[in-house]
């Protein structure tokens, strides 16, 4: 029987992704461990190879599509003796979401306000006419989705449960449904809207957008503010950059190692939520904002507590100059256990960050500038930075948090005692 190759699942939070290029065509023969398709993540493009060997009978999805679902068919690979006439002849095609508006339409239906919450009507064990796989109807019972209002995606229609996530990710909360029919659908239907120009959302803003609304609704933030005087720093840094050409250590690689001291001396910091425990990691990994096209992503430099400025500056320039270039690898922008986002560079004075899920706390670095300060009764001037910790209460409490941060100011105003 042909093999089904279906749209992989290359993160944790991939739903759907793009095919960017086939790199065989139909009736190459293929062999396992080849490289047969270019898939581009929400972060990065990532090569694809064949489990088995066969020959490439039939390609459902084209190259340059966009939007074809986690687990959808993507081609069929004959194996000895069998030949197209073999492949189902019903169509495989992917779910496309090209536009989100088409995905809600369906689901929505004539009336936005019912159908949706008919959604969020809790399934019942012995509905029979649904055709659905065991994991799909376990997780709808959980969410209370019900699986008749889906349109399966799966083989023969059946819904799968990337089906059952899609619509957890597009309709509201259950408590904010719907309050009344005609104010759900003007959500969908706005009269005297001037005119304006529709930017499509990649994967990635899909994914951004999904984990940072988990994020505020699930993770009771609060904010702590600190003002460093980094003129000591900004001193050392010259004088270490000034020994050797081989390296050029930049602030913001003296600002990750003075997290991470920071957080061996708070390990609490350095936690995550589950509903059965607190989890504190030993090792700290700590995930950097950078900014790239149509959104950001966070490297991850892995156990930072036992690196060096150099290793930490090299690191750092190599993971932003590929990331840039959509070449990190998964295991290279996912986890962390601490992240760190400077809009210095921007002028940023200060801001609030919003915590990257799972993690428990955030910092944001805003620009290095000259105030006033008072010291011993007199005025002076000093270069300053206002860093601010956003966290998790569920996790880190106030005074653990303050505590982190005196420890951090106190290391990067004395900043030798971080080479120690």
């Amino acid at each position: 029987m042909p093999i089904p190759i279906t749209m992989p699942a290359l993160s944790p939070t991939m739903t759907e992704g793009n095919l960017a290029k086939w790199m065989v065509k139909e009736g190459d023969t293929v062999s396992a461990g080849e490289v047969i398709v270019e898939i581009e993540t929400d972060k990065a493009t990532m090569e694809v190879e064949a489990v088995d060997d066969g020959i490439l009978g039939k390609i459902v999805v084209d190259s340059g599509t966009s939007g074809v679902a986690v687990n959808a068919v993507i081609a069929y690979l004959l194996e000895e003796g069998e030949s197209i006439a073999n492949i189902p002849t019903e169509k495989q095609l992917s779910p496309i979401l090209d536009d989100e508006k088409d995905f809600k339409e369906h689901l929505l239906l004539s009336n936005a306000c019912s159908t949706a919450q008919d959604a969020f009507n809790p399934i019942t064990n012995n509905d029979k006419r649904v055709f659905a796989s065991p994991l799909a109807r376990r997780l709808a019972k959980q969410t209370e989705v019900n699986l008749s209002n889906i349109i399966g995606t799966g083989p023969k229609g059946r819904i799968v449960k990337n089906d059952v996530e899609n619509v957890i990710a597009i309709l509201p909360p259950k408590d904010i449904l719907c309050e009344s029919s005609t104010k759900q659908s003007s959500s969908f239907i706005q009269p005297n809207v001037p005119d304006y120009n529709e930017i499509t959302n990649t994967t990635m803003r899909k994914v951004i957008a999904k984990r940072l609304v988990e994020s505020k609704r699930c993770a009771p933030h609060f904010y702590l503010t600190i003002d460093c005087e980094i003129d000591e720093l900004l001193r050392v840094r010259k004088e270490l950059n000034a020994k050797s050409n081989d390296y050029k250590i930049s602030l913001n690689d003296l600002l990750i190692r003075a997290v991470a001291i920071a957080l061996r001396h708070t390990p609490n910091a350095n936690s995550v939520w589950t509903d059965d425990a607190i989890r504190v990691y030993r090792q700290i990994d700590i995930a950097v904002a950078v900014a790239i096209k149509g959104g950001l992503i966070t490297p991850v430099i892995r156990d930072v507590g036992s690196k060096g400025l150099v290793e930490i500056s090299s690191l750092m320039k190599d993971l932003i100059t590929r990331a840039r270039d959509n070449k990190l690898l998964p295991e290279e922008y996912q986890g962390g256990t601490f992240s760190i986002s400077n809009l210095g560079m921007f002028g940023i004075k200060d801001f609030a960050a919003v915590i990257n899920p799972p993690q428990a706390a955030i910092m944001a670095v805003g620009t290095a500038e000259e105030r006033p300060v008072v010291k011993d009764g007199k005025l002076g001037i000093a270069t300053v930075m206002s860093c601010t910790l956003s966290a998790d209460h569920r996790v880190i409490d106030g005074a653990v948090a303050a505590d982190f941060l005196n420890t951090f100011r106190r290391l990067i105003e004395n900043p030798l005692t971080m080479l120690l």
